[in-house]
């Protein structure tokens, strides 16, 4: 089995005008593309070549110390940006129904605080990262960030429902230095639904998961 780069489910200029067509195609054919083939090439001809991405991330303290650092930064890069890609759409934006709305609201209050919260969260992260709206052990809602393309997978044991990319690839076309007015933006083009979705699989597995690193 080799890591293949995901198909869009929407056409490359369909997230317009909130995010542009040629970032859309540099972003997915050529950023994550590397690292889709980065992480093949870093884990040819082992074992891991057969392990799922997110499993491997989760496992990292476990990947061999001399092709760690690629699994780490080029796995987190696959995984993070498919579920990027998964949570956006055309007919995006809103707000949340259901039970993940009763947990956004249990945790934030309204809807626009957890809102303020994220966008500050993304505003904060000096440099490049992501910031997360993720499920913790328990069932908790969490809003943070991380640097490059580490996973909340690794390092936190959470299960990320919500990712937004803060490398300047992601916006600079468009926004050019403009971070808050992507992130602004960004908010028109997520799906919601699909979000749901991984919280409703997101918090049975929390409520469950032993957090054993076996």
């Amino acid at each position: 089995m080799s890591y293949k780069l995901p198909d869009l489910s929407y056409e490359y200029d369909a997230l317009e005008p909130y995010i542009d067509e040629q970032t859309m195609r540099t972003h997915h054919d050529k950023h994550h593309a590397a690292y889709v083939s980065n992480l093949n090439n870093a884990v040819a001809g082992t074992e891991l070549e057969d392990v799922d991405v997110t499993r491997l991330l989760t496992k990292l303290y476990a990947v061999p110390k001399n092709i760690r650092g690629a699994v780490r930064n080029n796995g987190g890069g696959h995984a993070n940006h498919s579920l990027f890609w998964e949570t956006m759409s055309p007919d995006g934006g809103g707000e949340p129904t259901g039970a993940l709305s009763d947990a956004i609201k249990q945790t934030y209050g309204e809807f626009s605080s957890f809102q303020d919260s994220f966008s500050k969260a993304s505003m904060s992260r000096f440099g490049s990262g992501w910031a997360w709206l993720a499920v913790k052990f328990g069932g908790t809602l969490v809003v943070y960030t991380t640097p490059n393309q580490d996973s909340p997978y690794s390092f936190t044991g959470d299960i990320p429902l919500l990712g937004l990319d803060l490398w300047e690839h992601a916006y600079y076309l468009k926004y050019h230095n403009l971070r808050a007015q992507y992130i602004e933006n960004w908010w028109h083009v997520v799906d919601w639904d699909v979000i749901s979705s991984r919280y409703a699989e997101a918090s049975t597995r929390a409520q469950s998961w032993s957090g054993d690193k076996d």
